[in-house]
Protein backbone atom coordinates (compact mmCIF):
# COMPACT_ATOMS: atom_id res chain seq x y z
CA UNK A 1 0.00 0.00 0.00
CA UNK A 2 2.77 2.32 0.92
CA UNK A 3 4.85 1.35 -2.39
CA UNK A 4 1.53 2.49 -4.36
CA UNK A 5 0.60 5.77 -2.58
CA UNK A 6 4.81 6.97 -2.91
CA UNK A 7 4.33 5.87 -6.64
CA UNK A 8 0.79 8.01 -6.84
CA UNK A 9 2.60 10.82 -5.14
CA UNK A 10 5.27 11.13 -7.34
CA UNK A 11 3.14 10.48 -10.76
CA UNK A 12 1.04 13.73 -9.66
CA UNK A 13 4.39 15.98 -8.65
CA UNK A 14 5.44 14.88 -12.77
CA UNK A 15 2.45 15.89 -14.07
CA UNK A 16 2.15 19.03 -11.66
CA UNK A 17 5.88 19.84 -13.15
CA UNK A 18 4.86 19.23 -16.81
CA UNK A 19 2.11 21.66 -16.25
CA UNK A 20 4.17 24.30 -14.76
CA UNK A 21 6.65 23.90 -17.20
CA UNK A 22 4.36 24.29 -20.28
CA UNK A 23 2.90 27.09 -18.71
CA UNK A 24 6.10 29.18 -18.45
CA UNK A 25 7.59 27.66 -21.62
CA UNK A 26 8.13 30.23 -24.29
CA UNK A 27 7.32 29.71 -27.76
CA UNK A 28 9.19 28.49 -30.57
CA UNK A 29 8.67 31.44 -32.79
CA UNK A 30 10.63 29.16 -35.74
CA UNK A 31 8.05 26.02 -35.39
CA UNK A 32 5.03 27.86 -35.35
CA UNK A 33 3.45 28.50 -39.42
CA UNK A 34 3.49 32.09 -41.03
CA UNK A 35 0.36 34.31 -39.99
CA UNK A 36 -2.22 34.13 -42.93
CA UNK A 37 -5.43 35.55 -43.35
CA UNK A 38 -8.68 34.08 -42.67
CA UNK A 39 -9.75 32.40 -45.92
CA UNK A 40 -12.56 32.74 -48.18
CA UNK A 41 -13.32 29.11 -49.78
CA UNK A 42 -15.38 28.06 -53.11
CA UNK A 43 -15.31 24.37 -53.67
CA UNK A 44 -16.29 23.52 -57.17
CA UNK A 45 -16.40 19.66 -58.23
CA UNK A 46 -14.76 19.06 -61.30
CA UNK A 47 -12.90 16.20 -63.60
CA UNK A 48 -9.18 15.22 -63.59
CA UNK A 49 -7.34 16.34 -66.20
CA UNK A 50 -6.09 13.05 -67.92
CA UNK A 51 -7.71 11.10 -65.55
CA UNK A 52 -10.63 9.14 -67.19
CA UNK A 53 -13.84 9.43 -65.76
CA UNK A 54 -11.90 10.26 -62.27
CA UNK A 55 -13.24 13.43 -60.39
CA UNK A 56 -12.24 15.74 -57.71
CA UNK A 57 -13.08 18.94 -55.74
CA UNK A 58 -10.95 21.81 -56.17
CA UNK A 59 -10.56 24.09 -52.62
CA UNK A 60 -9.77 27.48 -53.51
CA UNK A 61 -9.30 30.34 -51.06
CA UNK A 62 -9.43 33.56 -52.90
CA UNK A 63 -8.26 35.47 -49.88
CA UNK A 64 -4.79 33.59 -49.89
CA UNK A 65 -4.79 32.34 -53.35
CA UNK A 66 -4.88 29.14 -53.34
CA UNK A 67 -6.08 26.08 -54.22
CA UNK A 68 -6.32 22.45 -53.18
CA UNK A 69 -7.27 19.43 -55.40
CA UNK A 70 -8.78 16.77 -53.39
CA UNK A 71 -10.20 13.15 -54.34
CA UNK A 72 -12.62 10.74 -52.62
CA UNK A 73 -10.43 7.14 -51.24
CA UNK A 74 -13.55 4.68 -51.15
CA UNK A 75 -11.23 2.08 -49.67
CA UNK A 76 -10.53 4.45 -46.97
CA UNK A 77 -13.23 6.53 -46.42
CA UNK A 78 -11.38 9.70 -46.58
CA UNK A 79 -10.29 12.41 -49.16
CA UNK A 80 -7.14 12.39 -50.06
CA UNK A 81 -4.92 15.23 -51.40
CA UNK A 82 -3.92 15.18 -55.43
CA UNK A 83 -2.43 18.73 -55.81
CA UNK A 84 -1.76 22.60 -54.34
CA UNK A 85 -1.50 25.58 -56.21
CA UNK A 86 -0.28 28.59 -54.91
CA UNK A 87 -2.10 30.98 -57.38
CA UNK A 88 -0.69 34.17 -56.80
CA UNK A 89 2.71 32.65 -57.89
CA UNK A 90 1.28 31.30 -60.83
CA UNK A 91 -0.20 34.35 -61.61
CA UNK A 92 2.42 36.52 -61.13
CA UNK A 93 5.15 33.56 -63.82
CA UNK A 94 6.29 35.21 -67.18
CA UNK A 95 5.10 32.96 -69.81
CA UNK A 96 7.73 31.89 -72.87
CA UNK A 97 7.63 30.20 -75.63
Amino acid sequence: MATRRRWLIAANLGLAGAIVVAAFAGSAAGLQPASRARGQYTMVAGEIQGGGDASAIYVIDSINEEMVALRWNQSRGELDGIDYRNLHEDGNKETGR
